[in-house]
């Protein structure tokens, strides 16, 4: 129980920091929502008003503390762009979207990683292994975004299973909003799987050489058993702990994908409240979007510790 105290603790100083950097970071860089908002032709007297109405003319120490307090009194304050919707509507209309599309494309990572794991780990330095090295090579190297330019031009264009740029909401019609997510959530999960495979299949590979499976093998053990009984447990431990590097990947990923395929999502609303420098709804994006990574990797942490007892005793993860 301490050591899940101590991760939640953790957890809390990391959004904290996470909160306070950006704030900061918006807070030095050139240009000004007042500007922004008002135009070219805005005189003096109307950018001085502008900016007292916004809160802009207070120092950053008053405003980190107003919206820090607006934060977690849930997000009433209004978005600078988007006039009279507040930040808290403007996040809840849009992370379903997002969370739907993150966890599609890790049950993608997970089914494609492990499959292809398990179903090539007994072949090694032949050409199926050789096949796999150079598909998961070719994963890790390509990025998200030109995956999802190739999938709606291979698939959308050409073979015609989807229409790029049609989007159907989640309240209309469930099972079309997961068709209008099944592309990008692949063209997400493909070079995160491939590099899950890559460690995933170096791991059984090292696990398939130990001492414990030689022993099994001398009682009888027959391959499978002893690879689902024994190695594979083993061999998830590391996996585990970079399925929690991959998550925040996933969310990371995910604000291009649905830029490139139109997905009115968190990604996309964070996009263009940093065009339209909407410093309190990028603050507020930027924490939920922090606070699913480190949850992720929290609760990852502790479920290698559950099944890993040492990882506690040492007091230390990973």
């Amino acid at each position: 129980m301490s050591y899940i105290l101590k991760r939640i603790f953790t957890a809390l100083i990391t959004l904290f920091l996470v909160s306070i950097l950006c704030f900061l970071v918006f807070s030095v860089i050139r240009g000004n929502p007042a500007e922004s908002l008002g135009g070219t032709y805005i005189s003096a007297e109307q950018l001085a008003a502008l900016k007292e109405e916004m809160g802009l003319n207070k120092n950053v120490f008053v405003r980190y503390a107003d919206w820090l307090s607006s934060f977690l009194s849930g997000n009433h304050q209004k978005s600078f762009f988007y006039h009279g919707e507040t930040i808290s509507s403007l996040i809840t209309q849009r992370l379903p979207v997002s969370i739907t599309l993150a966890l599609l494309s890790l049950i993608f990572i997970l089914i494609i990683s492990f499959s292809v794991s398990i179903l090539t780990v007994k072949r090694q330095h032949n050409t199926i292994d050789n096949i796999v090295n150079f598909f998961t090579a070719a994963g890790i190297s390509t990025p998200g975004f030109f995956l999802g330019l190739l999938f709606i031009f291979i698939f959308g264009f050409i073979f015609k299973l989807f229409s790029p740029g049609l989007y159907i909401d989640y309240s209309e019609n469930f099972w079309g909003f997961l068709g209008c997510l099944f592309f990008p959530a692949l063209a997400i999960a493909i070079p995160n799987s491939a590099m899950l495979i890559k460690f995933l299949r170096g791991s059984l590979f090292n696990e398939l050489q130990s001492d414990y499976v030689r022993t099994a093998r001398s009682k009888g053990a027959g391959r499978l058993y002893i690879l689902f009984h024994h190695v594979f447990k083993n061999a998830c431990l590391p996996a585990l702990s970079m399925l929690g590097m991959i998550i925040a990947e996933v969310f990371s990923g995910s604000i291009i994908i649905e830029q490139v395929f139109t997905i009115p999502g968190t990604g996309r609303l964070l996009i263009a409240a940093i065009s339209s420098r909407d410093y309190p709804l990028i603050q507020a994006l930027i924490v939920y979007i922090a606070f699913l990574v480190v949850l992720a990797n929290t609760l990852a942490d502790i479920i290698i510790m559950s099944i890993d007892p040492r990882i506690k005793n040492a007091g230390k993860v990973r």
